[in-house]
């Protein structure tokens, strides 16, 4: 990978955790404010935010792996 790739990638992580964040934010949100009542907007915001995190933990290891001069 060359270095403008990884670095394509490393701010394409970031992007990744920042919407991973947002994500988690809404997460606390529904459990500070709107449970028990909200008690259905669990496994719509719960996937939402897994697949946010698993998106990031994936580019997250390729850009460890490219960093690391392995193959993705």
């Amino acid at each position: 990978m060359t270095d403008e790739e990884i670095a394509a990638l490393d701010k394409e992580v970031k992007k990744l955790k920042r919407i991973a964040s947002e994500w988690a934010s809404q997460m606390h949100d529904l459990v500070e404010d709107r449970l028990p009542a909200a008690y259905k907007e669990i496994p719509t915001l719960s996937q939402s935010t897994f697949d946010a995190c698993k998106a990031w933990a994936d580019a997250n290891a390729r850009l460890q792996a490219a960093q690391k001069g392995q193959p993705a």
